[in-house]
Order: structure tokens, then C-alpha cells, then sequence
């Protein structure tokens, strides 16, 4: 059918060309430009999609893009006149083709026929089937709003691509907006090889999904104004929308149609798009709120496991946040102490001041270094600083009192013990100016008796006197080699090697210890070994020797035994030191080398005892380590290597 009609006049501006140039741009049906010849010289991507083929610029229009019903080519009108052509195009739509000349170029403008019996059925098949999809859009929307997790997502939008395009081959990729990487891909074909990761995309797709191209990867998003590669293997044609919110690229969705499929390209590609922009929300939400999760899970373990005391109360005093390490400190379980009051875990005598401190906190004064003494579950008091600051909402209201606290129960502790240890120091200089002082006088005793001793023997007559005078300068020499060795004990050692003998050593620090195990009613069991002479520090060897001993003395009951022995083991000297006592509790056992860590009663000891052996057997290369059971006593094992002069 043709039919032909006058022209509307331009307006005289311009020549016909731009004056059709102009009209063009402000076409929003399918529309092209095209010389004399019917090359086309310009074409809107909605025609286009009619005919089939991209791109058509520089393409004569009837070489495989739309033929008239008889299967020639349509004249081209006179200049100045108009033209209606019926056409069927290669996509299998019918349609009616407004062409009008002027001069040299033509101007083409696509759109439906007429209705007649067999287009008014075909237009209430459509509109029945954008009804279907029209309810399809609206119900694969509600689905992405409800998708509580990227996967999900993915396959919502899967099911409703592929309830949307039947018969097509399709794939949803979605990536992460700061750098384009794949993060989920759900593909219904087969993909070629090392298309997966690149995002083609049509100039006209990202204009009308209003695409901020600036920092987006050129490697992997590729603007193309021409027909797009095929994704799938078998495809002849195919569209794209990219998923963009907020100016950001999520992914895309491409369809793409196989050999022989007859289907509307056109109108596909306006449907994808609307569901483009239902998706791309949809995935921007759901990675905000993964985003979210991760951060609130994030800063959840941070302050759940963080090396610091954590409490966190609301406005009336409950306590909403209570971290591992108040757990450890207090021995509450978190259900114990979540939603209670504050005041349970403080002492009654400073629940005054904690509640004056939460109350200044609330009106905007925030304290550091405050101490506070917390209760634990078994009633003991630990002395606790806490920094306090106030917990805002959104919208800058004081919702509560976060505390963060370091515990100095055991720093008081260790103080109280370094000036144990200072005091026993100055005891031990006071004791050897004692020792001074008793040496000069225990001389003059030994000597006199030693002469006395001399004289009486041979000249008097009482047996007896002899022997008196023999235990006097025994007992006297004693004194003063007990004098001697607490002296050499006592003074700073230099740290100087020497050739030792180890048996020898440790009967020294065993006479030492003499007093000791007679007022516990201890006796000592020697096992030694025949040892060679080797290279050490002999007093500080004395002292890891003492210090093992005494604490031997004290977990021992009168009538118990400590037992040294040495042996010799390769290129080493192997020396313990067991006893028959209590032992020790499993559960510090790990903790007897720790400085300042002790199991005697407040005053009784420094905690520094072991610490000291351990550094002092560690700086000759050796090794120290302690064997208990309850009941059945304890024994510490010592390796020496066996060094030379060399």
C-alpha cells in the first residue's frame, strides 16, 4: 500500500539536510537519514534494533534490512513529498515506513500499521503480553527487595531473566563498584572462553542508565557504539543493560538471541532495561548491607576480643556490652550480666561514685585513669582504671557509658612484691655487715681455742677438757666458713667463668641451706655422679642451687627427704633436685617460671626465685624444667653443656 501527501514546509533555515538532521535528533521512534541511493547515512539505535543488523551507517537500506511486501526495493518519492511504505522487516515485524526527500537526503521514519482484524488481534496479544511482563517486572522486583544475601539475589534475578526471554541464552554478572572484579555470575549457556570478566556496553545503555564512566577499568568495561560480541557460543544477536546506581557499575545482564529465533529486539531491550534499574538497587542494597554485617561482625569480634576491659551500659544502667576479657577478670558468664545493673559487678563501697560517674558521663564529662574495684563471682575485689566516654546515636543523643579499662589488681601486686623484694634486699646488705661484725670476735674465739687446744693436749689431766676444747674449734671454724661463703654469696657477681666442680658446687649451696632443712626436719639424699671439671659462673650456679633447695624445704613435711643427684648425659651435665612434698597444682604449673608469680601466703615469698634459675641456666645454654604431681612431690631437671676452657 503507498499513499503520498505534501510535505510539511521547514522553516527555511539551513539546508534540507541539517533541517533533517535537526528533526532526527528530536525523534524518539525508530529513524534514519539516507542519501538518494537509500545508503543510510545516520540511524537511531531504535531502528537499528527494528532492522535487525548494526551497524547500518554506510549501509545500502535494502541489502538485508527491510524489504517492501513484494520483495523490491520502494521508490524513493519526489522531492519535497512523503511517502507511507508497508514493510516486513528481517525481525518479522510489519511496519509502516514514513519516507520523505528532500534534495539529497531521505528521511525514514518507522512506525505501526493501521489496525485491521488481524493487527488488532496481534495488539491485544500485546498487550497481554506486556501485561505478563508488566506483572513479571513487578513481581521479580518484590523478590530482589526481599533477597537477603548477593546469592539469593542472583538467582531471583535468574528466574525472572529467564521467565522475561524465553528460549534466549543469558548470563547476570555482578561485580564490586570500586574495582569492576566478578564477584557472583549465573550463566544460562555456554560461555565462550575469557569473555566472562569484560562488560561491553552500548554509548546509548550508559547514557540512559546515566553511567559514570571516569575510574572504571578500561580493561574490563568497553564502550562500543556497533553491535556487541557475543558472550555465548551458537548467539547471532545481542542486547545488554548494565546495573547501575548512584552513577556505579554492579554488573550487567546481557540476553542474547540464537540462530532462528524471531522476537523483538526492540521491545526486549526497553524491558531489560526497566529491569536493569529494579536490579541494580536491589544489589546496591544488598552489598550495603553486607557491607554493614561485615563491619557490625567486624567491630563486634574487635571489642569481644580485645586486649582491654569492655563495658558498655545504657542510660539506665544496664549493661549491654561485656566483652571476654571482663569475663576472664570477673568469672560472670555474659548471661549473668547482660541486661543487669552495673552496680552488681562494683564493690558496695564505691557504687556511690561509679553512679556519679555515669551520670557525668551522660551530661557530656567524659574521666580517664578512674579506679574502680570490681567483684568477681567467688566475692574478691580487683582494682580496675577505667577511661569512660559517652555512646551516641545517629542523631547525637547520649545513649549510653562505654568503659574501657586496663586491670592493676596485679600491678598493685607486683609493686607490693618488688618492695618485698627491696626489703629483703637491705636485709641481705644488713646481714652481711652482721657477718663482718661476728667475724672478727669468732676469730679471736678460734684462735684462743685452737692454742688452748694445743697446750692442754699431753698436759691435762682430764680427757674430757681435750675434747671441749676440739668441738670449740670445730664449731668455730664453721662459723666462720658459713661467714666466708654468705659473704662471697652475698656480694655482686661478675659474671666470670670458671673451671668448677658441679658435685662440690652444690654441697655449698646445700651447707647454705643447713638451717633450713634442720628447722624443717628435712634430710638430704646425695646421688652424685663422677662429673669433669667444666667451664661456669660458681656463684651464680649457687644460687640456682639455694633457691631450688629452700623452696624444696618449704613444700616439704618434716621426716621428707630432698634428694641431688648429677649424672652424665653425652656433653652434657644432667642435675635434679626432687623432693617428697605436696607438689604442685596443675593448674599454675605453667606459671611457676613467671616473675613474681608465687603459691606461698602473702609476705612468704617474692615470686622471684624461679625466674631468676631459669635466667641463670639459660645464660650458661642450658635448660630447666619441673615434674609434679599432688601428693607425690616435685622435681625440677637441669641440663648443662659440658664446656671446656675452649
Amino acid at each position: 500500500m503507498k499513499s503520498e501527501r505534501r510535505a510539511l514546509p521547514f522553516d527555511g533555515t539551513g539546508s534540507a539536510a541539517d533541517a533533517f538532521e535537526a528533526f532526527f535528533e528530536m525523534v524518539d521512534a525508530p529513524a534514519a537519514l539516507c542519501d538518494e541511493r537509500l545508503v543510510v547515512l545516520k540511524a537511531n539505535a531504535s531502528f537499528e534494533v527494528l532492522s535487525g543488523t548494526r551497524p547500518l551507517e554506510g549501509h545500502p537500506l535494502k541489502v538485508g534490512l527491510v524489504t517492501a511486501d513484494d520483495g523490491a526495493p520502494f521508490e524513493v518519492p519526489d522531492d519535497g513529498r512523503t511517502t507511507d511504505v508497508d514493510v516486513v522487516c528481517k525481525t518479522g515485524q510489519r511496519v509502516t515506513l514514513t519516507v520523505t526527500r528532500r534534495g539529497a537526503t531521505v528521511a525514514i521514519v518507522a512506525r505501526r500499521l493501521s489496525p485491521s482484524l488481524d493487527s488488532l488481534a496481534a495488539a491485544g496479544r500485546a498487550l497481554i503480553e506486556q501485561a505478563r511482563v508488566e506483572s513479571q517486572l513487578l513481581e521479580i522486583g518484590r523478590s530482589v527487595a526481599g533477597a537477603t544475601n548477593e546469592e539469593e539475589l542472583v538467582a531471583t534475578v535468574a528466574r525472572g531473566v529467564k521467565g522475561l526471554f524465553p528460549g534466549r541464552t543469558f548470563c547476570v554478572r555482578i561485580v564490586d563498584p570500586r574495582t569492576c572484579a566478578l564477584t557472583s555470575l549465573y550463566a544460562e549457556g555456554r560461555m565462550r572462553d575469557g569473555r566472562r570478566d569484560l562488560f561491553h556496553l552500548r554509548r546509548s545503555m550508559i547514557d540512559k542508565t546515566h553511567l559514570a564512566l571516569g575510574g572504571l577499568p578500561l580493561d574490563k568495561v568497553i564502550v562500543s557504539s556497533g553491535e556487541l560480541p557475543m558472550l555465548f557460543q551458537g548467539s547471532v544477536r545481542a542486547i545488554a543493560a548494565p546495573l547501575v546506581a548512584s552513577g556505579q557499575l554492579f554488573g550487567a545482564v546481557n540476553v542474547e538471541y540464537p540462530a532462528g529465533l524471531s522476537a523483538d529486539a526492540m521491545s526486549d531491550e526497553r524491558v531489560l532495561i526497566q529491569l536493569a534499574n529494579q536490579v541494580a538497587v536491589a544489589v546496591r542494597n544488598a552489598k550495603l548491607i553486607d557491607e554493614l554485617s561485615f563491619m557490625r561482625k567486624y567491630l563486634e569480634e574487635l571489642l569481644e576480643n580485645a586486649n582491654a576491659l569492655i563495658l558498655v551500659a545504657n542510660r539506665d544502667g544496664r549493661v549491654v556490652v561485656f566483652n571476654a576479657a571482663m569475663v576472664k577478670l570477673t568469672g560472670f558468664a555474659k548471661g549473668e550480666v547482660l541486661g543487669h545493673d552495673v552496680g552488681k559487678l562494683v564493690a558496695e563501697t564505691e557504687r556511690l561514685k561509679v553512679l556519679r560517674l555515669l551520670d557525668g558521663v551522660l551530661k557530656g564529662d567524659p574521666t580517664s585513669g578512674q579506679d574502680v574495684l570490681l567483684l568477681t563471682r567467688d566475692g574478691r575485689e580487683m582494682r580496675v582504671s577505667f577511661a569512660t566516654s559517652a555512646v551516641l546515636s545517629q542523631s547525637g543523643e547520649v545513649e549510653g557509658v562505654m568503659c574501657i579499662g586496663q586491670d592493676k589488681t596485679r600491678t598493685r601486686e607486683l609493686e607490693q612484691r618488688i618492695i618485698q623484694a627491696e626489703k629483703l634486699a637491705s636485709l641481705g646488705q644488713l646481714a652481711a655487715s652482721v657477718v663482718h661484725e661476728i667475724n672478727n670476735p669468732m676469730t679471736a674465739v678460734a684462735t684462743y681455742a685452737d692454742a688452748l687446744l694445743k697446750r692442754s693436749v699431753g698436759t691435762t689431766k682430764d680427757p674430757a677438757d681435750v675434747d671441749k676444747y676440739r668441738r670449740i674449734v670445730d664449731n668455730s671454724e664453721r662459723v666462720l666458713r658459713f661467714t666466708r661463703d654468705l659473704v662471697s654469696y652475698a656480694r655482686p657477681a661478675h659474671d666470670k667463668p670458671e673451671e668448677i666442680d658441679l658435685n662440690a658446687t652444690i654441697d655449698r649451696a646445700a651447707g647454705f641451706c643447713e638451717l633450713e632443712l634442720v628447722k624443717h626436719g628435712v634430710t638430704v639424699s646425695r646421688q652424685y655422679a663422677e662429673l669433669p671439671r667444666f667451664v661456669a659462673i660458681r656463684q651464680n650456679l649457687v644460687q640456682v642451687f639455694v633457691n631450688l633447695i629452700t623452696n624444696a624445704c618449704h613444700a616439704t613435711p618434716p621426716g621428707g627427704v630432698v634428694t641431688l643427684t648429677t649424672r652424665r648425659d653425652e656433653q652434657a651435665a644432667v642435675i635434679t633436685v626432687g623432693d617428697t612434698g605436696s607438689g604442685i597444682d596443675p593448674a599454675v604449673i605453667s606459671r611457676i617460671f613467671e616473675p613474681f608469680f608465687t603459691t606461698k601466703a602473702d609476705g612468704k615469698g617474692t615470686g622471684l626465685g624461679l625466674s631468676i634459675v631459669r635466667g641463670i641456666i639459660e645464660n650458661h645454654g642450658g635448660t630447666v624444667a619441673v615434674a609434679s604431681e599432688p601428693g607425690q612431690g616435685t622435681t625440677f631437671t637441669i641440663r648443662l653443656p659440658m664446656l671446656g676452657r675452649g
